[in-house]
């Protein structure tokens, strides 16, 4: 049965519940007409008894001339069952003495049953009567044959329309079946012929606002979000393989020029230098690009303890204090506010130290770092007072491979806030930038609330688990 078309399928239930169904009505035609021929014979003998009971009254016929054609006949038993009349003449006693005795009591009795030197089936009405002064029973008949022949005509009528009924409707539920799925069928050829190479086209959708084009409807949702995550990953690819051409190409360059002639001890040096940091460059970008495809496989995995965010911040500070004694910057830590959070504190350093890195690139002045409580969620912020962020980079600004300022990047690969974005996300929480009202940037992590009270305890990551991630 699965092996079927679907119209089949739809159509043979169909087919079944069709020939139960007209076998049903023909069986209810066939009760009902018969039914009704046998009413209609009761009430015809009903009246002949009238009849028959007015003719003994002025002593005549029991039936007339017209009525005693073959398909009628009539007796009057006495008593003690002698038949004193019966039309035709010499008819065999046809009720018996229980029958009479019902109608002698004032009963009138119908029956069916066969008439000697009949061939045919009789229906009997035996009423009550007077003749020559005492009771009798008057008993009328009329044969059943033409109601059995119109029964036997109906019977074939239903025999040879029956099937004919069920087979147009088998067709007529096929070709409803057909036109059903055709609008299926048609999406199923657009479908095939999608490729990647085929962006944009989409599946057509019925007219009618039905299941089907509701169907369809879901599935060009579908395809748009499938050709959007496609894009995504492209570019994704492409931006990739432009930031690790550039260290790559300047790492090759380095060592060819080291190569090309003899060189001092001295320029050997800085040909090494120059190679490691490049080196270190492209290790940084394969740990970010291997932190997003962890994450874009199923989530970020966090080991959740409970941490002060104060010390937290404290750690990140110390972490940074001496990049930014070179740039001559400061790192302030502002204490007034202190709250315990269920997180990931390796994660969490990765996340405020990429923000402090961004704030010491881009930004100018001290840099900030405080908490801030907000509803149910706290803030982790790191501000500065730098420029701010340029004119539309907010909106984008945790998008992979965005920069503020390409013209003056420090040789990022725009992962930073996108990274800092996904550990918020692991951690339950979000990540935003803003600029400040006077001036410079802002951007901080807000984290759910730890719910219960507890030890409060913060650690450093270790250096080695740092690294790995």
């Amino acid at each position: 049965m699965r092996a079927l078309p679907i119209r089949l399928r739809l159509t043979l239930p169909f087919a079944l519940a069709m020939a139960v169904v007209l076998a049903a009505m023909g069986f209810f035609v066939y009760l009902r007409v018969g039914r009704a021929l046998l009413t209609s014979i009761d009430q015809n003998l009903r009246a002949q008894a009238g009849e028959s009971a007015g003719h003994l009254e002025h002593g005549r016929s029991l039936l007339d001339r017209d009525a005693a054609s073959g398909v009628t006949a009539a007796e009057l038993v006495g008593p003690g069952g002698r038949v004193l009349e019966s039309v035709p003449a010499k008819l065999p006693l046809l009720s018996s003495g229980a029958t009479q005795a019902r109608v002698l009591d004032g009963k009138s009795v119908w029956w069916s049953t066969k008439v000697p030197g009949r061939s045919d089936d009789w229906r009997l009405l035996a009423v009550p009567a007077h003749a020559k002064g005492q009771r009798a029973v008057l008993v009328v008949a009329q044969t059943l044959a033409p109601r059995e022949d119109a029964l036997h005509r109906l019977a074939r009528e239903l025999v040879l329309g029956g099937p004919a009924a069920l087979a147009l409707a088998i067709l007529a539920g096929y070709l409803l079946a057909a036109a059903a799925l055709r609008p299926v069928e048609a999406m199923r050829r657009r479908a095939a012929a999608i490729t990647a190479s085929t962006t944009g086209t989409r599946l057509p959708v019925p007219s009618a606002r039905d299941e089907i084009s509701k169907l369809a409807e879901t599935l060009n949702d579908m395809l748009q979000r499938l050709e959007a995550a496609f894009e995504h990953e492209r570019r994704f690819v492409a931006d990739a393989s432009h930031e690790l051409r550039t260290p790559l190409a300047l790492l090759r360059t380095e060592l060819e020029l080291a190569l090309r002639r003899p060189r001092s001890q001295n320029e050997l040096e800085q040909a090494l230098r120059s190679a490691a940091e490049e080196t270190e460059r492209l290790t940084n970008l394969a740990e970010e690009l291997l932190l997003i495809a962890r994450s874009d496989q199923g989530g970020l995995p966090v080991r959740r303890e409970r941490i002060s965010t104060l010390e937290l911040l404290e750690g990140v500070a110390a972490r940074y204090e001496a990049r930014a004694r070179e740039r001559g910057r400061s790192l302030v830590v502002a204490k007034e506010t202190d709250a315990p959070v269920e997180a990931d504190p390796a994660r969490l350093e990765q996340a405020l130290g990429n923000l402090v890195d961004n704030a010491l690139a881009y930004g100018d002045g001290a840099v900030e770092l405080f908490v801030r409580r907000n509803g149910d969620g706290i803030e982790l912020h790191v501000a500065d007072a730098g420029p701010g962020f340029p004119p539309g980079f907010v909106p984008r600004a945790f998008d992979r491979f965005s920069r503020a300022d390409e013209a003056r990047s420090p040789g990022g690969a725009g992962l930073g806030l996108a990274i800092v974005e996904l550990i918020a996300r692991a951690h339950g929480g979000s990540a935003a930038v803003a600029n400040r009202d006077g001036a410079g940037a802002d951007a901080w992590i807000t984290l759910p609330r730890a719910e219960e009270p507890g030890i409060v305890t913060a650690r450093r990551a270790d250096p080695m688990l740092r690294r790995s991630l």
